[in-house]
């Protein structure tokens, strides 16, 4: 029987596995410049597989998985997400510890989930280092989806989105972030198990080559796709000039009726008149009333502006009434909405800000902040179709699951050729938030190769082309208007490639297809590890 490893030295492990998950959420946006950085992601999983690796004649206890686990995810996580203090104390009135309590509640439950993959993984583990690798970016990804699906889902700060800039990127089009996240997991375990004398075998070098060689044809894949060598009759659509405006009213001002609200409604009115652009967009809430709750005439204005001519707007505005619920909701304005505007309305919505959990009216009633339950809209809403586009909306963190964005695909003919995010991240203040949300986005204009163009209140305000490459961007926390144009993608829906494998894969199955690997992994592992318990004397 195997010997159980009696954890040496634990607290100096437990240190380790903070710094690795400090260093984790560092990758996703460096504190000193905003930017990810893939290669410091791989060492802070690499450090975390160090201290789970399997080693021969020695049983890791499943507790020391689950601590682990458990220690690295929370400062991970706590590290990625901690400006919701500043939502929760600066603008929501908060007290300073209970804030600070309820960021690393929150931070330690989501953390669960890979404390309990992790002890698993310690209890499965096999002493093959291709299968321990394969088994643990298994688990890996099975805690991340269930972090992003379950009780609404938070995915925030997936250790997919710091290879934005790195060579996973070509990987995004066929298995999206949660699948470069578990691949970079695998790579970490197998590369901490490694020794000298496996560089003298040839087993090893058949791994890394077929490795290499996987990666090496995404990329190629992904560069032909980009620049369209597959479908020399498929065309970019013609360039769609955007005026995108960032009002940056003071998040304690927004929703103040002396003072932010007439400022934005100002502001907006006259921009949204002397714009010249093909598409004006302003962001979330841009119009912070209801439209009944407006000066006679203010609305009507805006869309007769629109109504003719080669120009059309859209805007973010709250719709509804007491009677049938509340909306967050866009409005798309333009001579082909004259009967009837376009409308967009918020799928998923924010826990606490935009609906209260059961159980938690306690908790938001310490808040100083305009909550309240809004009306969910449906998920695969039809796009805004102009000037040749199918322009899709997406509202605050939205973007964030490309599974829902994803539904919108089912049909090539009709799926979005250009997203917009509407945002307001002001609640977090000048923040890494801004620089987190921004890679978030290019993430999604990686997986379906489309523009995703963003308009915010206070940042970032940017164009991404279909390469996930930011194009124009505005400087953030000032009042100004970005000017610039997109090129939609896919406009030729008889293209065999006019959506990419992750668009066709997770537009029928969602993410199941990245479950069931995850749970075929586990399956194996489990009937594998039966079988050395048989064997053994």
């Amino acid at each position: 029987m195997p010997r159980v490893s009696p954890m040496p030295g634990w607290p100096l492990q437990m240190l380790l596995a903070l710094a690795a998950g400090l260093a984790q959420a560092a990758s996703l946006a460096w504190p000193w410049s905003g930017e990810p950085l893939w290669w410091l992601q791989l060492v802070s999983m690499a450090a975390l597989a160090w201290l789970l690796r399997p080693e021969v004649g020695v049983a890791i206890p499943w507790q020391r998985g689950a601590l682990v686990g458990g220690v690295f995810a929370t400062a991970w996580l706590a590290g990625t997400f901690w400006w919701l203090f500043i939502s929760m104390h600066t603008y929501g009135g908060l007290s300073a510890p209970l804030a600070v309590a309820a960021v690393l509640g929150l931070a330690a439950f989501l953390a669960s989930y890979y404390a309990a993959a992790l002890a698993l993984f310690c209890r499965l583990a096999p002493i093959n280092k291709a299968l321990s690798a394969l088994l643990f970016g298994a688990l890996w990804l099975v805690a991340e989806l269930a972090r992003g699906i379950w009780w609404t889902g938070f995915p925030w700060g997936a250790g997919g989105y710091a290879h934005v800039d790195g060579p996973f990127a070509a990987l995004a089009r066929h298995v999206g972030v949660y699948g470069i996240g578990a691949v970079a997991a695998m790579l970490a375990m197998f590369a901490v198990q490694v020794r000298r004398p496996d560089l003298r075998t040839g087993r090893l070098w058949v791994v890394l080559l077929a490795g290499a060689g996987v990666l090496a044809a995404a990329t190629a894949d992904r560069f032909c796709a980009v620049n369209l060598c597959y479908t020399p009759s498929q065309r970019p659509a013609p360039s769609l000039s955007l005026e995108l405006l960032q009002g940056n009213i003071p998040q304690d001002e927004k929703f103040q009726s002396g003072s932010g609200v007439p400022v934005a409604l100002k502001w907006y009115a006259q921009a949204l008149r002397d714009a010249t652009a093909d598409l004006v967009v302003a962001p979330e809430t841009a119009i912070p009333l209801l439209p009944q709750q407006l000066i006679p005439g203010y609305l009507e204005g805006i869309e007769q502006r629109y109504a003719q001519g080669p120009q059309a707007a859209l805007l973010g505005i709250p719709l509804g009434d007491e009677t049938q619920g509340y909306t967050n909701s866009v409005l798309g304005l333009s001579a082909s909405t004259r009967a009837e505007p376009y409308r967009y309305d918020k799928h998923h919505l924010v826990p606490f800000g935009e609906f209260i959990p059961p159980f938690f009216r306690w908790f938001t009633a310490m808040m100083n902040i305009p909550l309240g339950d809004f009306n969910r809209g449906t998920v695969g809403q039809a796009s805004f179709a102009w000037a040749g586009q199918r322009i899709a909306p997406n509202i605050c963190y939205e973007d964030l699951f490309g599974e829902e964005l994803g539904a919108r695909f089912i049909n090539p003919a009709q799926a979005p050729t250009v997203f917009v995010n509407f945002s307001n991240i002001g609640w977090f203040g000048d923040t890494l938030a801004i620089d987190q949300h921004l890679h978030i986005s290019r993430m999604r204009a990686l997986e379906f190769e489309r523009p995703m163009v963003r308009a915010t209140n206070t940042g970032a305000t940017v164009i991404i082309d279909h390469r996930g490459v930011v194009t124009h961007q505005l400087a953030r926390y000032t009042r100004g208007v970005l000017k610039g144009e997109v090129q939609g993608r896919g406009v030729d829906a008889q293209s065999g490639w006019a959506i990419t494998p992750y668009a066709w894969w997770v537009s029928r199955w969602g993410l199941a297809p990245l479950w069931m690997l995850g749970a075929l992994v586990l399956a194996l592992a489990t009937v594998a590890q039966r079988g050395r318990t048989v064997r053994a004397p």
